[in-house]
């Protein structure tokens, strides 16, 4: 297995594979997006987490709202697969009601799950804490460890004062006003700004789109993640194999060198 943290009272490795190719979220371009999401099948989606599995990663990430791919979590689970699921969680598949959102993820099997993005933005930019209040509290009756995504710096910022979230998925572009429908906005700009809120938030944080949806080399990326992100932190990594078929290997080996090569406390 490749280094671990204790994230939440999980053992988590500090590689997690996310599955936005498998939906065919490329944040590129849609052709690249049907590409993606015709290779995924349900079939190549298991293949893929039994080959994280073998090359040491014990995570994974899925949204609970692209139908194949919460089907294929659902099925993974239930044969008992072994990595532990941590769910991006969308009330839009469930007459927009967050409460039954969280339920179901629980009941499919979600080891932690946290709030899809967009609806931090928006409480953020609304400065709502108290419909957040109300789904943190219902995932915690429900004893799924609860987090926050978010597109931005300020977000995360915001979030943390009100000290409420178990962890941060933090997105190292703000490319939040793709949904907003400004379209994608990647600028490396962000990235510095990413890491150093990262820094600043004391609750474990996981760190996504290290590489701008494909923008930037994979071994800069996560050799500037793990010298930027705290020592329980994790980086969660989609992996797409139609464009290499040992894509999900070669991560892994390149993050196993990256920390190997950093001091023994930083990944115990």
């Amino acid at each position: 297995m490749l280094p671990t943290v204790d994230f939440c009272g999980l053992t988590v490795t500090r590689l997690i594979i996310g599955a936005n190719p498998f939906g065919g979220f490329s944040h590129q371009n849609e052709a690249r997006d049907t590409e993606m999401k015709t290779w995924n099948t349900p079939e190549r989606i298991l293949e893929t987490w039994q080959r994280a599995w073998d090359a040491g990663i014990n995570t994974f990430i899925t949204n609970n709202e692209t139908p194949h791919v919460i089907g294929t979590t659902t099925r993974y689970l239930a044969e008992g697969g072994p990595m532990q699921w941590i769910a991006q969680i969308s009330a839009r598949p469930y007459g927009d009601s967050m409460y039954l959102a969280l339920d179901d993820c629980k009941r499919i099997g979600a080891s932690a799950g946290y709030f899809h993005g967009g609806y931090i933005d928006q409480f953020y930019a609304e400065r709502n804490a108290s419909e957040l209040e109300d789904w943190v509290a219902h995932a915690r009756s429900i004893g799924l460890t609860i987090g926050v995504a978010g597109h931005a710096p300020e977000v995360h910022d915001w979030v943390n004062s009100l000290d409420l979230a178990d962890f941060h998925a933090v997105c190292i572009f703000n490319c939040g006003s793709l949904h907003s429908g400004a379209g994608h906005r990647f600028q490396l700009a962000d990235l510095p700004r990413a890491y150093e809120c990262i820094q600043r938030l004391q609750r474990p944080c996981i760190a996504y789109k290290i590489m701008g949806a494909g923008r930037i080399d994979p071994l800069l990326a996560f050799e500037y993640c793990f010298d930027h992100i705290k020592p329980g932190d994790v980086c969660n990594v989609g992996m797409h194999r139609g464009d290499k078929d040992d894509m999900v290997e070669e991560n892994a080996r390149m993050v196993e060198e990256i920390l190997a090569r950093q001091p023994a406390a930083s990944h115990a």
